[in-house]
């Protein structure tokens, strides 16, 4: 197959094998597990009072600490042992199974797109709560604390290890750095899961790359009539943005590009010395990506050249700086971490669906081929990155459940079912 082709799935079918269908028939005949999917939906009020909590904490990417400690504290105080913080910001511990099965790492992140100064109180109107980032991941980080207290409450004992934590930096700029950092340090995890704002019935299991350039262009500059003939850094930024903006693109895989910022002059009758744009690559594809990247800075050079021929000058230089490099990656549809997240909501009643591919901090995993999948967090919510952004709790608890029994299934149930995820020592 060539690399460049059919790395899309549009139209991927959900598929659950005989052998992930009996481990969800055993489990949800499990007493130990059905009291604990009764926990969690009794548990729904203090999911959402932690959500509050966590919310009303400021954490812009890069400005997590404050966050970060307070979440070492809460998983400290649901039993686990040696909580650490690590290097890059991570705040995580092992919940240890009986030591035969796989290690999955169930994660949040702990970082909001808003910046230092934001006010993240958090106000309720009718059944709504309202904060900038109580979604986004707010919510993510209530549920790891949920699926702790469930399982505390049912002492459920595990064949294999859980790690339960949460990231920083997966925000914008803050380029997946916790995730990077983490499977730098774990390269041999067994899987993944990122909780998002969601349903309780999608599945995401492709990742979204992205490359993200700052492009500065800079000149002598110099007054627009007495100077007039000189290269203009602003002229070249445009000369750039027209020859981006013609680029084609492959439909699948899905394939994008924008220039989202441009800023640069000092006045209207000032010939630029500086101008810089910044230009978002993204494509499903990571063969997609580099093709396109070729292509974008072969033009941002081709645009200095022409301002500095337009003038038959050479002052004008440009500077190109990767500033976000977000890894694409696939894996097929059928893989057990995908078809344990499909059976979990067919269980609960839901007709499963795979997510078309996102952003999260799931891309590092998967383009490591370490199995991955993000989950929603539950509950209404809208207004995510603004702020407006809301969370609404009624029948949240459904994706806690959900989320519960993928983790269950993957690592499998003592004395009741074996883990449906393979042990990288086995493989």
């Amino acid at each position: 197959m060539d690399e460049r082709e059919h790395t899309d799935t549009p139209n991927a079918q959900h598929i659950i094998s005989p052998r992930v269908k009996e481990t969800y028939d055993r489990l949800l005949n499990n007493f130990s597990v059905q009291e604990t999917l009764e926990f969690i939906r009794g548990d729904n009020a203090n999911t959402t009072e932690d959500q509050i909590k966590i919310t009303e904490i400021p954490a812009p990417s890069f400005m997590e600490q404050q966050r970060g400690q307070y979440y070492k504290g809460r998983l400290r105080d649901l039993g686990l042992r040696e909580v650490q913080i690590d290097a890059e910001g991570n705040v995580f511990a092992i919940r240890k199974g009986i030591g035969r099965g796989p290690t999955v790492f169930v994660s949040a992140h702990l970082d909001t797109v808003f910046p230092e100064g934001t006010s993240t109180t958090v106000n309720k109107i009718g059944e709504r709560f309202y904060a900038p980032g109580i979604s986004d991941d707010g919510r993510g980080l209530a549920v790891i604390l949920a699926l702790l207290r469930a399982f505390n409450e049912a002492k459920i004992e595990t064949e294999g290890d859980i790690i339960f934590g949460a990231t920083v930096g997966e925000e914008g700029l803050g380029d997946l750095r916790g995730a990077k950092a983490f499977f730098r340090a774990h390269p041999n995890m067994d899987g993944f899961i990122s909780i998002e704002p969601g349903e309780p019935t999608r599945t995401t299991y492709l990742a979204t790359g992205s490359h993200r350039y700052k492009v500065t262009y800079k000149g002598p500059g110099g007054h627009s009539f007495g100077e007039f003939g000189i290269p203009s850094a602003i002229h070249a930024v445009c000369r750039a943005v027209a020859m981006i903006a013609d680029l084609e693109v492959p439909e699948y895989p899905k394939t994008t590009f924008t220039v989202g910022e441009i800023k640069g002059g000092t006045s209207v009758n000032t010939i630029a010395a500086e101008a810089t744009m910044m230009i978002d690559l993204r494509s499903n594809s990571e063969v997609e990506l580099r093709v396109l990247e070729q292509q974008v800075l072969a033009r941002v050079e081709q645009a200095a050249r022409q301002e500095n021929a337009r003038w038959k000058k050479n002052s004008l230089q440009v500077q190109i700086e990767l500033v976000g490099n977000r890894p694409a990656g696939t894996q097929p549809a059928d893989v057990r971490i995908v078809q344990a997240a499909l059976a979990s909501s067919q269980a609960l009643g839901y007709v499963p669906e795979l997510n078309e591919a996102q952003s999260t901090d799931s891309n590092v995993p998967i383009s490591l081929g370490i199995p991955a999948i993000t989950l929603g967090g539950g509950g209404a919510f809208g207004g995510t990155h603004t702020l407006d952004e809301f969370f609404e709790p009624t029948g949240a608890y459904c994706a806690v459940q959900r989320i519960f029994l993928t983790v269950l299934g993957l690592v499998g149930l003592h004395n009741a079912t074996e883990p449906l995820l393979a042990h990288h020592a086995e493989m």
